[in-house]
């Protein structure tokens, strides 16, 4: 039997990402025993405090003393939003996962819950996923990580991670798979009614601009764009015009935004477009010529990598009106 602690770190916690993944697993537990198996799991709520009042006072949950808890095989980690005093808080929990793992645990974390587990260091030189909302801030934080949030879940030697806010519910129907086989998690999937083959965040995220990074003319440049998204725009002539090499103006602006020249130009362009098919009656040509698109073949292209969807399957899916239809 496979030993599951899901730690309660200090500070917040997301309370449907706690009771959400012990109600799945615990599900899943006993539909295994109803096949006539040994149960699979042996499930518990620790840290180190005695108490946690959560969500103003409605909740209170009593973990388990994790000191008392040797060894694991698997640990999970909750989601946690970030703040500065976040890793002082929680420091023996993160010597305690880090320990854990070096004696042969896995971990799995839900959304920003990535956090902690980077500052065990055991993500240094790894790839992960965390909420697409908080990628600059964990890019900054831990520059050494290869971090895709546009990746639903992402597994690397014995670590899982996913992204944000109820997407736990796909990483929770994924370890079920791993840890018990397909037909749980498919009874698990239609019981709590989760999709089981997403794969991607991609179609709920919202890009903004990164221009809180402090170089001016980067800035200028960022504005030049975004008041020109229907012309052609030339990066040689525009770093030009900003008295700066086409190399510098490219590496100053990947360093300011995590974008190329290229790849910014894109994001914002399909966030326009993104905007303007949830919200209109435009057909999709219409909206190609006004985000600056004269080719329907690389327009589609490029919405699809960045989106996951096709224009029109990104209209159906979002706009009101088709959607009632």
């Amino acid at each position: 039997m496979k030993h599951v602690t899901i730690v309660v770190p200090h500070g917040e916690v997301n309370l449907s990402s706690l009771y959400g993944c012990l109600e799945i697993l615990y599900s899943a537990n006993k539909h295994w025993q109803r096949a006539g198996n040994k149960p699979m799991m042996e499930i518990c709520l620790a840290g180190f405090m005695k108490e946690l009042k959560l969500d103003i006072g409605y909740f209170t949950i009593h973990p388990v003393d994790i000191d008392e808890i040797k060894n694991t095989d698997l640990i999970i980690i909750p989601s946690v939003p970030y703040s500065d005093d976040l890793f002082v808080q929680n420091a023996a929990l993160i010597t305690w996962m880090r320990e854990q793992y070096k004696s042969g645990a896995e971990i799995a974390t839900m959304c920003t819950g990535a956090f902690l587990l980077a500052a065990t260091g055991l993500l240094e030189g790894k790839t992960c996923s965390t909420h697409w909302e908080v990628a600059a801030n964990f890019r900054r934080l831990f520059p050494n990580i290869d971090l895709q949030p546009d990746r639903l879940i992402v597994a690397d030697k014995g670590i899982y991670t996913n992204g944000g806010a109820y997407s736990f519910l796909n990483l929770i129907l994924f370890l079920v798979e791993k840890y018990f086989n397909r037909d749980t998690a498919i009874f698990c999937s239609k019981v709590f009614e989760i999709d089981i083959e997403r794969s991607s965040q991609s179609p709920f995220m919202i890009f903004r601009a990164q221009k809180n990074h402090g170089d001016e003319l980067i800035s200028r440049a960022q504005t030049y764009i975004e008041e020109n998204l229907a012309e052609k725009i030339s990066f040689e002539e525009l770093a030009s015009k900003l008295a700066i090499s086409r190399r510098n103006f490219d590496r100053r602006f990947v360093k300011a935004t995590g974008n190329t020249p290229v790849e910014y130009l894109q994001r914002v362009k399909v966030e326009l477009a993104k905007h303007t098919l949830e919200k209109g009656r435009k057909t999709i040509f219409e909206v190609m010529y006004e985000v600056g698109y004269a080719d329907d073949k690389a327009f589609r292209e490029v919405f699809k990598k960045i989106t996951g969807l096709s224009p029109l399957d990104y209209k159906a899916k979002y706009n009101k009106d088709v959607a009632l239809v």
